[in-house]
């Protein structure tokens, strides 16, 4: 779509507030159409004040509207927690998961104004230019959606951050162009992704970045911090005994691993488009109250439960990563998941130290398949050793069976 087709239209724009957002909504502005801007409040933890927003758009002459979707936000991160939905390389996927929450309800406050099209700043290259479009289809099909860094036309007349500065120059709206950043870092409240600029060259150490919502292991504190998670059905209900909401629960958790140096890793991810990318990614609260849990379930998932909830948690990170977290395969992989964590109740004491989460205790696990009794290798009232003969004679029969047929590669 090119911005000549958007004429008479009322167009949404997605912002935060910087020079891109800015330029954008200005450009727009220009042409005969209706802009109204839109900035999700996902509790963004590098933000003072989101409501900063509306000020930093105001000279542009649109109107601002703050759409508060942080309880939203948190709900996604429990259901990501409770699938364990890790993408390459093991790392929480926060700008994936969110933008399934930002799309759904930027949609439904745009279409509340009467927006015919959405406008994202994703650039061409990367994976939420797809997840902004797809979702939007997916939720508003009539909806169409406009991309200003896909567009030839505005391209050219903004190679480079200096030109969108010049630009809006011409109508004294303020543009702080600041020192060539490091890396770019994209927030909310499951944590952060920082990727681009010299985080682009394997060279350069994740040490670079500067942790927003804690600090590095080595510079965590050098004592053992303990702390008791009680979850029910899969989710945590509470921390060291103080009951609290998804929303608070996320904030405690994100403050409790920050400081411990919890949940920060380093991945060359597959992107959607098929290229590699390379990002740092922070999310203490993700990996604290997800470890917790995996332990959990690790006393009440068979082997063969255990083995069907990591394929879905697989089909989960890859379908939200993917920009399809309202698809059929993600209902129902996510259905399947609270079938499975539905037995996951009980109360999980553990030890933080320099990045490392490490196990103390468990106990009130109702559904526990653990019986000391039967794993013990002392003499004991549990499994009777000489019962497991039989059982053992019967895979005899298929190893010699195979081994008769040649099957087995062994030198002996």
């Amino acid at each position: 779509m090119k911005l000549a087709q958007l004429t008479g239209k009322t167009v949404g724009v997605c912002v935060s507030g910087g020079l891109d957002s800015k330029t954008v909504t200005k450009r727009l502005m220009e042409e005969d159409m209706n802009v109204i801007c839109f900035c999700a409040d996902l509790a963004q933890p590098d933000e003072d004040d989101i409501k900063n927003v509306i000020s930093k758009m105001a000279p542009c002459g649109a109107e601002t509207v703050l759409v508060d979707l942080k309880n939203e936000m948190a709900d996604a991160c429990f259901a990501a927690i409770k699938a364990n939905a890790t993408y390459d390389g093991g790392y929480w996927n926060t700008t994936g998961i969110a933008r399934a929450v930002t799309v759904q309800g930027l949609v439904k406050a745009m279409k509340a104004r009467g927006v015919n099209i959405l406008a994202h700043g994703a650039t061409g290259r990367g994976n939420d230019q797809m997840r902004f479009e797809r979702y939007t289809r997916s939720l508003a099909p009539k909806m169409e959606v406009y991309a200003p860094w896909r567009d030839a036309d505005l391209l050219e007349q903004f190679p480079g951050r200096s030109e969108m500065a010049d630009y809006l120059a011409q109508f004294d709206i303020p543009a702080v162009i600041g020192m060539k950043k490091k890396y770019s870092t994209d927030a909310n409240l499951a944590g952060l992704s920082h990727e681009a600029e010299d985080l682009e060259s394997l060279e350069t150490s994740m040490l670079i970045v500067e942790p927003t919502m804690g600090v590095w292991p080595q510079d965590a504190p050098d004592t053992v911090e303990e702390i008791t998670i009680e979850y029910v059905a899969g989710e945590a209900v509470s921390i060291n005994g103080q009951k609290l909401s998804s929303y608070d629960m996320m904030i405690l958790a994100n403050e409790i691993g920050g400081r411990n140096g919890i949940g920060m890793s380093n991945a060359l991810e597959n992107r959607i488009i098929g290229t590699k990318s390379r990002g740092v990614y922070e999310a203490p609260g993700m990996e604290l109250l997800s470890q917790g849990l995996q332990n959990i379930l690790q006393a009440t998932l068979d082997r063969r439960a255990t083995m069907l909830y990591q394929q879905l948690s697989q089909t989960i990170s890859d379908q939200f990563y993917d920009g399809r977290g309202f698809d059929v395969a993600t209902k129902a992989a996510i259905q399947g998941v609270e079938v499975l964590t539905a037995s996951a109740s009980g109360v999980v004491t553990l030890g933080l130290y320099k990045g490392n989460v490490f196990f103390n205790s468990m106990k009130a696990i109702e559904a526990s398949l653990y019986n000391e009794e039967d794993s013990s290798m002392e003499a004991s009232d549990g499994l009777n050793p000489e019962s497991s003969q039989g059982y053992a004679d019967i895979l005899s029969v298929e190893a010699c069976a195979l081994a008769k047929a040649g099957q087995f590669n062994g030198d002996s």
